[in-house]
């Protein structure tokens, strides 16, 4: 009984996750993402879309997978940015496993997709 309730509960979490984005509201929200111009646009949108603490956990997230991607180990990583050894972990299980998302736009931001990003970089440092 209970490793059928197992094998239930991990099919219901594979098949959530694959259709994560085949909604209608999944489809909007990237859409809305991808129609935004300035940082400006892209504060306002995420402020109303989300709240400070979710802001918060995103922006610590890509800060870690900069970081693992810079080869800083985890107790580094920790102390610089507050963040779990199991947020972390799992941000480098996604670099290392995921969709190549973090990768993807860690690239476009170094090859100058955001002129900012250097600087604002170099006030974090």
């Amino acid at each position: 009984m209970l490793l059928c309730y197992y094998t239930k509960v991990k099919i219901m979490e594979v098949s959530s996750a694959v259709d994560i984005f085949h909604g209608e509201g999944s489809a909007l929200l990237v859409q809305a993402i991808l129609s935004l111009k300035t940082e400006e646009e892209c504060r306002a949108f995420l402020e109303d879309l989300m709240t400070g603490k979710e802001i918060q956990d995103c922006s610590q997230r890509i800060l870690v997978a900069k970081l693992l991607r810079e080869k800083l180990v985890y107790n580094q990583i920790a102390r610089r940015t507050g963040a779990s050894t199991a947020t972390i972990s799992r941000v480098n299980r996604c670099c290392a496993y995921g969709t190549g998302g973090y990768q993807l736009a860690l690239d476009r931001l170094e090859d100058g997709g955001n002129p900012s990003f250097s600087e604002s970089q170099e006030a974090v440092s």
